[in-house]
């Protein structure tokens, strides 16, 4: 079997017609970087133009303000074809979400039976109404997937552990100051830490102290020692990709 990283090269091309280069529309926009995002950080962020665009907006969402979810893999429509069992990578799974419209869809056809009418059977795609499974607006898609919590299909598996894997920890803010006549340190710290759920769901918890922060976090290393001033908000986010290296990213605000 290939090399992860080699298959991710082969799928860029379908990144790179999906995110338009200029003339798409803004509606297709709001879903189709988010499958570049899924693509290109289970890779490790592939050098190319797809990528380079694909992790511009996965930081610009942790940048204040506000601090939105960097994966949003519910505006990642996922669950328009069958897959074969038992993939060693999402590669190919996430291929065919990103391939033109023009490359044939893995659809389930049902088998007929005289006994059944034809308008009870019909191939796994989403309609409207009535028996006729013909394809419906361009951004019905698109509002489909906004109003999901998670990916619209069971990314449970071991092989999306990368996207679980995100953590989003939001320094809201953290101050130290000696005060008073005695030296007093006054510190006040408050953090919030963003993670992903099985199906992709994003949730935010409350942090209760710096020791929460990832060691390649910058900025608090001497709160609570001494008491020297300090005045600090960040945002950092860091991942794994498929083979577990790891990314990080922080903004300071």
């Amino acid at each position: 079997m290939q090399p992860l990283f080699s298959k991710i090269a082969t799928g860029l091309t379908a990144v790179s017609i999906c995110l338009g280069f200029g003339a798409s529309q803004t509606s297709a926009q709001s879903y189709q970087i988010d499958c570049a995002i899924l693509l290109c950080l289970s890779g490790d962020w592939p050098a190319s133009t797809p990528c380079a665009r694909a992790r511009a907006e996965f930081v610009r969402r942790i940048t204040p303000w506000p601090v939105e979810p960097p994966l949003q893999i519910w505006r990642c429509p996922m669950g328009a074809s069958l897959q074969a069992p038992n993939m060693t990578t999402p590669l190919p799974q996430l291929w065919d979400i990103l391939a033109p419209d023009a490359l044939p869809r893995n659809q389930s056809i049902p088998q007929i039976s005289g006994a059944i009418p034809l308008a009870q059977l019909q191939p796994a795609v989403v309609r409207s109404g009535g028996a006729s499974s013909a394809g419906l607006p361009e951004v019905f898609a698109m509002v489909l997937a906004q109003m999901t919590a998670g990916a619209d299909i069971d990314i449970s598996g071991p092989e999306f552990n990368f996207v679980r894997s995100i953590r989003v920890y939001n320094v809201t803010y953290a101050t130290q100051v000696e005060a008073g006549s005695e030296g007093d340190c006054n510190r006040n710290f408050s953090l919030r830490i963003g993670t992903y759920g099985t199906q992709g769901d994003f949730r935010w918890s409350r942090g209760s102290s710096p020791s929460q922060l990832p060691e390649d976090h910058v900025g608090l290393e001497r709160y609570g020692e001494h008491c020297p001033g300090i005045f600090h908000r960040s945002v950092f986010v860091d991942w794994r990709d498929y083979e577990g290296n790891y990314g990080f990213e922080q903004v300071n605000y």
